[in-house]
């Protein structure tokens, strides 16, 4: 098994190769920016690129973890270039080294605001490029399988959120509000969010390095999903041993003050903190179904675990050193 992680230089591509490296399974990174952590086993280039994916090791398996997902990017045009056009790029250059079996990181974001418990087979309904552009390249990769579907096997893995040490996304701002005092609850805290945490997801990565020929995709959360009261007092709990909530405003004052925030970033033409949308997230229900327990896989943390771990990681450690990945 000779394994090729392509975005191997990021949040998840990094835990994935320390996962690799500690069960002896032999990897190489394919990334735009070296490895911070396995530098000697990088090889720097674009999946947009044929001339650049060829520079990579001999391998017989490709893990697919490269993006585009910040809500910032610019130009546009980004989504479709690496998002679909690197996964037609990635699909070619395994047609043309008889590579036959992929792994490739989507997102629950093709779902858009999904309903309560979305499994597998909910509607594709995403809201903006990200999803979409997701959506399209899972259909390359179906498509790259079609082709030979006796020899070829390629796993769909859609996160929800994934959180984790160093990590610096939604899960982290959220923890780090609460942490400076600055969070606020909006609404009755009573809707669900589904969450993954990073080692969690990268043993069921591993986990699918051995699944049989076909096509597997799989939603991935850790169960049971927490709902934001629940979330929070864990968290106050872990960093000021209170549980309560804090702060709570009406859902009706939350959405008027996201408007209102909206306006005002027109006016100075800066991106603020607080936005509609962003509130209009925070309000939602998150929730989704997952079939990977089928497969026999067990997380070896619980969310629990993984929250505290996290908690303690960022804020309790003395971790001046610490690496982060910006991944929002």
């Amino acid at each position: 098994m000779r394994i090729s992680i392509l975005g191997g230089s990021g949040f998840l591509g990094t835990n994935l190769s320390k996962a690799l490296h500690e069960e002896n399974i032999s990897f190489n990174i394919f990334d735009i920016e070296k490895s911070k952590f396995f530098p000697e086993k990088t090889t720097v280039g674009s999946i947009c690129s044929i001339e650049d994916l060829k520079k990579i090791s001999d391998s017989n398996i490709l893990i697919n973890l490269a993006a585009v997902h910040r809500d910032d990017v610019s130009p546009k045009s980004l989504y479709d270039e690496v998002n679909v056009n690197g996964s037609k790029k990635v699909c070619e250059y395994a047609k043309e080294n008889n590579i036959n079996h992929i792994i490739f990181t989507s997102s629950v974001a093709i779902y858009g605001f999904a309903e309560p418990d979305t499994g597998e087979d909910g509607e594709i309904n995403y809201f903006n490029d990200y999803g979409r552009t997701k959506y399209l390249a899972e259909q390359e990769y179906i498509n790259w399988y079609s082709e030979d579907p006796q020899n070829r096997t390629i796993t769909i893995i859609r996160p929800t959120v994934i959180f984790g040490e160093g990590n610096r996304g939604n899960v982290f701002n959220l923890l780090n509000q609460i942490q400076s005092k600055k969070f606020v609850m909006i609404g009755d805290g009573e809707n669900e969010k589904s969450m993954a945490y990073v080692k969690n997801v990268v043993s069921f990565i591993v986990h699918c390095l051995n699944l049989k020929k076909g096509v597997h995709i799989f939603n991935y959360i850790d169960k049971p999903d927490m709902n934001m009261n629940q979330l929070v007092k864990r968290v106050r709990n872990k960093l000021f041993y209170k549980n309560n909530i804090g702060i709570r405003l009406p859902k009706f004052l939350g959405i008027l003050i996201g408007l209102i925030a909206d306006i005002f970033a027109k006016l100075i033409n800066k991106n603020l903190p607080v936005s509609y949308i962003r509130v209009k997230k925070f309000l939602s229900t998150t929730k989704f179904s997952s079939s990977v327990k089928d497969t026999g896989f067990v997380a070896p943390y619980t969310l629990e675990e993984g929250l505290d771990n996290t908690i303690q990681y960022e804020f309790i450690d003395d971790n001046k050193d610490k690496i982060t990945f910006e991944t929002e």
